[in-house]
């Protein structure tokens, strides 16, 4: 197998974890309580006034889903209205057929503009009642809404509920009641009147409706936040890493500018006798280093300003900035603190690799274990954990490879967005080196690193 082989298998099984940790932890179809909230993210409110209901769905039997169901009452309601009122309430029947289908034909109104549907059938049925107010039938049977129309005026109900406002909704159920008790005043010796039980009911059918709704749109809301959140934290998390770095790269290359300001300063006393050309361009080197000297510590104040304090206080505060970088000398410390926590850590550092690694590779081999075992320690609490540093010739590998969790024991973060690895990549990017990361088959992870003794213009770029 080739390297190249041998570094993609890594990467597209980290995307695994990384995955499956999201959905563990946070993500926003993990969230979903059950099968109620799901049902409410497809009814949630539709974003334009004419778009019809569950028009936001994912499947296309969804979105076809309302008018089937509305087609259905209507086909079913029409020819049962036309033969009650012309049967049972001894209605005309031309008045009858009039009657049925404007009390049902709107109804396919209500799955594109409910409002518009509700205010005609609410004037058909109240027309309704006035001329049953004179049939024959009348007597012990429904008024002054008959079945017919309070199956439809549900029907209607369940589809304002799905789509507008609260106050709209409580306005809609008064204006029922309202109309149902000026028609009480009318009311037909020896009928039963159903002004009562369909205010009732169209109320339990708004709340049911418009409670659904409300979820749907919750969850939809949470899952934009989530999304927006977790974009932000990745831009905050990766613009951290970089003034970070930003800043450690300064304190590397001032070192090395300071000491050039100072031997070119030093340069006459030391060498007696130098022309006065030479003079001239040795001070000209030590005016050009004062001056670059200068604008780093100008960016530096940047970057340790508001936009990186975030970063500052990973490293422990505005003080710890101050102090000397740490580097793979340092990690026989790191690894004793972070046994002191209660984590098994072994280290094997090859004699001579915090020598041979230049500044910016000894810093990001600290920090590539740094960052390692603050994972273990989050996602895999109690595991056996192997770090080892080499050197050859040409490179030196960071190896972190840490074990399953103990059983007994709870991970402490499950909300682990990957972020992490940012700071990683970009580190070996800055070196222009490799980095390997992923699971293992025991259920352990690991990452490897391989940082160039000599940088790689090319690849860090």
């Amino acid at each position: 197998m080739s390297d190249k082989a041998r570094r993609t298998r890594p990467r597209l099984r980290l995307r695994t974890r990384e995955d499956t940790r999201s959905r563990s932890a946070g993500a926003p179809g993990a969230r979903v309580p059950g099968a109620l909230a799901q049902l409410a993210v497809v009814m949630r409110t539709p974003a334009r006034a004419a778009e019809p209901l569950f028009a936001q769905a994912p499947k296309t039997w969804q979105r076809w889903l309302p008018f089937g169901v509305v087609g259905v009452f209507v086909v079913t309601l029409l020819p049962v209205t036309i033969a009650v009122l012309t049967n049972d309430y001894g209605l005309a029947g031309g008045w009858s057929g009039a009657l049925g289908v404007a009390q049902t034909v709107p109804l396919l109104l209500a799955v594109t503009r409910p409002m518009a549907a509700w205010a005609l059938i609410l004037l058909t049925d109240t027309i309704g009642a006035l001329l049953l107010i004179h049939a024959d039938g009348v007597v012990a049977r429904a008024w002054p809404w008959t079945p017919m129309a309070i199956v439809g005026y549900l029907a209607l109900m369940a589809c304002l509920g799905l789509r507008e406002s609260i106050r709209t909704l409580v306005g809609v159920w008064l204006a029922t009641g309202a109309v149902g008790a000026v028609l009480g005043f009318s009311q037909p010796k020896g009928s039963m009147n159903t002004a009562a039980l369909l205010f009732v009911l169209a109320g339990v059918m708004l709340v049911l409706t418009g409670a659904l709704r409300g979820l749907g749109d919750a969850q939809q809301r949470i899952a934009e936040q989530e999304s927006i959140s977790e974009a932000e934290r990745a831009r905050r998390t990766l613009l951290e890493e970089r003034a970070r770095i930003a800043r450690e790269l300064h304190d590397v290359v001032a070192h090395h500018m300071s000491v050039i300001t100072v031997q070119a300063d030093s340069a006459p006393y030391r060498l007696p006798g130098m022309p006065e050309p030479v003079q001239e361009e040795f001070a000209a080197i030590a005016a050009s280093a004062r001056e670059s000297l200068g604008e780093m510590r100008r960016l530096l104040t940047v970057l340790r300003g508001d936009g990186a304090n975030g970063a500052d206080g990973a490293d422990g505060g505005g003080a710890g900035t101050l102090a000397p970088q740490p580097g793979i000398d340092r990690l026989q410390q790191l690894v004793e603190a972070t046994v002191r926590a209660g984590q098994p850590v072994e280290l094997s550092l090859a004699t001579g690799a915090a020598e041979a690694a230049p500044p910016a590779v000894d810093l990001s081999a600290y920090r590539i274990v740094q960052e390692a075992l603050a994972n273990v320690v989050r996602h895999a609490p109690g595991a056996r954990t192997r770090v080892s540093v080499t050197v050859d010739e040409d490179e030196v590998l960071v190896l972190v490879v840490n074990g399953p969790a103990r059983d007994a024991v709870v991970e402490l973060e499950s909300s682990g967005t990957g972020h992490g690895l940012v700071g990683m990549r970009e580190r070996v990017r800055l070196t222009g080196g490799t980095l390997d990361t992923g699971p293992l088959p025991d259920g352990g992870f690991r990452v490897a690193a391989r940082l160039p003794l000599k940088a790689d213009t090319e690849d860090a770029s």
